[in-house]
């Protein structure tokens, strides 16, 4: 009996130490956590790489497709003054930056790979199809303002690094000038053929183009955003960011004018 009763005593004290401990280590937990918020995101990227504005070689885009170009972002926010209204936030990021599009031009800069590897550049007038599959990691780095119980709004400047990127495409139905828009040139032109049973069709003429390796692997550039607390750990937000510098290294001189990412951030988020 006594055996037993001594057990219990030291089960009971064991408990006890266990559970002040957890008490302990859930008071240091949360007083260096004091004021800070993490969130964990999840968006999807609408945009493209452009020149603004437009220059006059880009006579029309024809088609757009932002395809799937997903994120994954971890945010930690320190609240700041007494009423907590403002803070800092600092996130990492992985995304995707991507696009599809079709443009018609009219001498523009281009570099193109004949069927025997050689390339030629020039001035091309015609069509011109961009395949662009940009892989970022992301720090962004913004100020806080709570405007609402709910709601935030944002602004600051994010930095990148690439670390896997294409800029791709073809180009079709036009000319090539060598050199200038004066040189020799070379005609891509869509053929109509007819079969021996009169079956027709387009056999499209091309030519590729790959501008990956010129790509820049450092971006940085400002981003302005808001979220909303749709319920006790659920947001839902929306960040817009414009990279600053160019898209290719300072020595690419095919594309006479700078390529700026340009992308809207919308997902859901849940904070901690």
């Amino acid at each position: 009996m006594k055996r037993y009763i001594l057990t219990t005593i030291i089960a009971i004290a064991a408990a006890t130490t266990l559970s002040a401990q957890e008490s302990r280590t859930q008071a240091l937990i949360n007083a260096s956590l004091r004021n800070w918020e993490i969130e964990l995101r999840a968006g999807y990227n609408i945009g493209g790489v452009s020149p603004l504005p437009l220059p006059e070689e880009i006579r029309s885009l024809d088609s757009f497709n932002p395809t799937v170009p997903l994120s994954l972002e971890a945010d930690f926010t320190k609240r700041l003054g007494r009423d907590n209204r403002w803070g800092v936030q600092f996130g990492v990021k992985v995304e995707n930056k991507n696009m599809t599009t079709k443009a018609t031009v009219k001498n523009y800069g281009m570099e193109i790979i004949g069927d025997d590897g050689a390339k030629v550049a020039g001035r091309w007038t015609g069509g011109v199809q961009t395949a662009v599959r940009n892989s970022y990691l992301t720090f962004p780095v913004v100020g806080v303002y709570r405007v609402h119980p709910r709601t935030n709004i944002k602004a600051g400047l994010f930095f990148s690094w690439l670390f896997d990127g294409t800029f791709e495409g073809y180009v079709y139905d036009g000319y090539l000038r060598e050199g200038d828009p004066t040189g020799l040139k070379t005609v891509f032109e869509d053929e109509l053929i007819v079969d021996e049973a009169g079956n027709q069709h387009i056999e499209r003429h091309t030519a590729s183009y790959d501008f990956s390796d010129n790509l820049r692997n450092f971006q940085w550039g400002w981003q302005i955003g808001a979220d909303w607390t749709a319920f006790k750990h659920l947001k839902v937000y929306a960040d817009l960011s414009w990279g600053i510098n160019n898209v290719f290294h300072s020595n690419f001189n095919t594309i006479t004018f700078d390529m700026h990412p340009i992308y809207l951030n919308l997902g859901v988020g849940y904070m901690f």
